[in-house]
């Protein structure tokens, strides 16, 4: 894989940290906390004023409740910085909207359905399309069975959801004996 060189010289002007964490709770659910911060390396103009450098342009909450299954049953967001200081949050409960979604079914589309555009905050609705991989992430090993060893274990969740982990890949054949299958043989001349 090639990853072109930086730039001998170059200088950063902004920078996006996104960092979902994910916590068992003691009723038996999970909540799942989003995070989008940006900030600028310079004084940035905004509308209420001028931003030092390292300021927060956005600073942005989601969080989701999330029980074994993989469906919300409860989210909000709270945006503490944001470039129109009260006009930007002004999008009222509609991240409550995913109430109901499951990270795994039809989410990213149903997100953009109910909350694309207009209708909320451009970032956070983007902040939540990284969410359900990070919850797996989080109930692998702990919620949902990773390696599918077990008698009667389903396929693991994760094979043939990446080019790493196809079930005729080397990575399954290895890793995952149980749940390999060779590739079909290519279809000869005159087939």
């Amino acid at each position: 894989m090639s990853l072109p060189p930086a730039a001998p010289q170059r200088q950063l002007k902004h920078r996006r940290h996104l960092d979902v964490q994910v916590f068992a709770r003691d009723d038996g659910l999970w909540e799942v906390d989003a995070t989008l911060l940006d900030t600028k390396t310079r004084i940035t103009q905004m509308a209420d004023g001028p931003r030092p450098p390292g300021a927060p342009i956005h600073d942005m909450l989601l969080r989701l409740v999330v029980n074994r299954e993989l469906d919300i049953v409860a989210a909000g967001s709270d945006t503490r910085a944001m470039p129109y200081p009260r006009l930007c949050s002004e999008h009222g409960d509609a991240y409550a909207q995913l109430v109901g979604l499951n990270l795994l079914k039809d989410f990213h589309r149903q997100v953009r359905a109910r909350l694309g555009g207009a209708k909320a905050c451009t970032h956070l609705t983007e902040l939540a399309q990284v969410l359900p991989t990070a919850v797996v992430q989080g109930f692998a090993g702990e919620v949902i069975d990773t390696r599918g060893t077990a008698d009667g274990a389903a396929q693991p969740f994760q094979l043939d959801r990446c080019h790493a982990l196809k079930r005729d890949g080397e990575a399954v054949r290895q890793f995952y004996p149980r749940w390999y299958r060779p590739a079909a043989p290519a279809a000869g001349p005159g087939s």
